[in-house]
Formats: C-alpha cells, structure tokens, sequence
C-alpha cells in the first residue's frame, strides 16, 4: 500500500534519503524509528506529495506520488503532531468540511457516528474545537480518515504531549484501523508505543533503514536496548 523505492531527499548540500526503500502492506503499523534529523518527517512529506524526490519514486497502491499526487493523496489521511482544524467550527462541522472537500458526502448522523467511532463522545462533537485537547483533535483526524475511506494513515510524532491516557486510546484506535486493513506508517521516538502496536519496526539513519524488526523479534527483545545499540554502532 506504501512504498518507497530508491527514494532520494537533498536539501542544498545535505543529504535527508539515501537511496531509502521501505514498504508497509495493508493491515500493518508500521513504526519509523530515529533520532532527529534521520530523516523520518522527509519520508512523511514525500508520500503526502509535499516534497518532489531527487530520485526513486514514493508509491501509494502502486501510484507514484511524482506523476499524479491528487489520485494518490485521496487513499491517505494524515495526522501531523498538532492537528490543524478551524477552532471556531465544531468537531462535526470540521469533520462535514473536511470530508467535502474529500469528496464525501454524510449526513449530520452519519459525521456523529463517525466521531463516536472514533472514540469522541456526541456532546464533545458539538463543541468549538477550540476547547478541544490535543487527543480530542486527533480523535477527529481518526474519523476523517474513516470519512473518506482511507487505505493509508501517515502520523507524525502522533503520541507526543498525549497523557498515558490519551496515548492509550489513540493506539487502541490505531489497531482498529490496522484490522481494517489500513496501512499504516507512524514516525515517532515513541519506544514505548512502537513496541505496543507496530507490527514492524524500522530505524531510520542517515537517511536508510539500518534495521527491521518484525513483531516476533522485538517483543522478545528489549527495543529500547535494540535501538539504542544501533545508534552507538
């Protein structure tokens, strides 16, 4: 559902991908480890058709994202680490015009559902956003990606300045959507969370996979001792 093939980032003299080649099947979490600077938000922005690679190509189901970003950017919903909505709209209504400019169409029901879905309560959906947490925005980024039918979520940092409680319930809808079948691809220095709900784990240095981790391997394992050895080598 997504991949990266050869792909290739610079900025001016610096080199952000080197040559990266990544894949994550639909059903999977997969979580992109690394320290900053490694090159995870790059990765993010080439798959979202934010940044133009300088070489390889990004793919989402099989559609470059170079060649035509429209058609592959309407099979993805993104999360960044601040959510942006309009504070002065609702849940719902964000939800409603988001959605549209999607090419959704729901009821006023239909966007409540959705939202309860997503874990945000039906009081908390008639509210100004701007009274909203940050797990609350989340919330309705998750039911916009339900909205529109989503086959890929992208998330950056999605756990930081979330209470455990917060994160608890962001990563339990995050397993919902993974057995939808959704791909996901989270960047993040979460440790904790990666070894919690990822499927597979990748750390990302200097721009490469240094290594890659199935489930099996580090729940057996300490990830935390994993990643913090293949920093050090």
């Amino acid at each position: 559902m997504l991949e990266a093939k050869q792909l290739q980032k610079r900025f001016q003299d610096k080199t952000a991908l080197d040559k990266l080649n990544l894949k994550v099947e639909p059903g999977e979490i997969y979580a992109l480890l690394g320290p900053n600077g490694a090159g995870k938000t790059t990765t993010i922005n080439l798959f979202l058709g934010f940044l133009t690679p300088d070489g390889g190509e990004a793919l989402v189901d099989g559609i470059s994202v170079a060649a035509d970003p429209v058609a592959a950017r309407r099979k993805i919903a993104y999360i960044p680490e601040q959510v942006a909505l309009y504070p002065r709209f609702s849940g719902v209504e964000n939800l409603e015009y988001f959605s549209r400019l999607g090419g959704g169409r729901h009821s006023r029901a239909e966007l409540h559902a959705l939202l309860e879905r997503a874990g945000l309560k039906s009081d908390a959906a008639e509210r100004m956003v701007g009274t909203y947490s940050k797990g609350m925005r989340q919330k309705v980024g998750i039911a916009l990606a339900l909205a529109t039918g989503a086959k890929a979520l992208l998330l950056d940092e999605p756990t930081s300045g979330l209470d455990p409680a917060a994160s608890h319930e962001f990563s339990r809808l995050l397993r919902q959507l993974a057995g939808e079948k959704v791909a996901i691809l989270m960047a993040t220095h979460d440790l904790f969370r990666a070894r919690e709900d990822a499927t597979r784990v990748g750390i990302l240095l200097k721009g490469r996979i240094a290594s890659e981790y199935h489930r099996d391997e580090f729940q057996s394992r300490d990830l935390e001792k994993l990643y913090l050895e293949r920093l050090g080598a």
